[in-house]
């Protein structure tokens, strides 16, 4: 089914492919902002092992995006501008409200500040996810998911 997604307008800052089944290309769903922040924002206020302080954290529900594009699977391949790529459970992101944060403290997140997508868990509302293994899967200018 595919090209049952709106195209994106703007530039493309998020790409996910694997096994979905709404697409808006060749077996991939291409996201510009708007399109993400069409999908409805979530606030996350917590401190990070990278910021400073509390901080807030904008984006739509990692969980939200996932149900956008009918993804189907167990694993998510999450990749980064720099080509740095974590697994992270599928369940990860429907166990937690786990964001896609286009925003720090209502600013746009700028590539030399870890944007413009940042993976953020809720640590402050779940102290337990402040391990290497949840921090790993923060990843920092997203680019990229793939689902299988």
């Amino acid at each position: 089914m595919a090209d049952t997604l709106p195209q994106p307008s703007g530039p493309v800052i998020l790409t996910v492919e694997g096994a979905l089944s709404n697409t808006n290309g060749n077996g991939v769903a291409r996201f510009d902002r708007e399109m993400l922040e069409d999908l409805s924002l979530h606030h996350t206020r917590t401190d990070t092992p990278w910021t400073e302080g509390i901080v807030d954290f904008e984006g739509p529900l990692g969980r939200r995006v996932l149900d956008f594009v009918g993804a189907k699977g167990e694993t998510l391949i999450v990749t980064a501008l720099n080509d740095y790529s974590t697994e992270v459970p599928l369940a990860d992101f429907y166990s937690y409200d786990v964001i896609l944060a286009l925003k720090m403290d209502g600013q746009y997140i700028r590539i030399r500040d870890k944007g413009p997508i940042f993976i953020i868990y809720p640590f402050a509302e779940f102290p337990a996810l402040q391990t290497e293994i949840i921090h790993n899967r923060s990843v920092w200018q997203l680019k990229s998911i793939r689902v299988q």
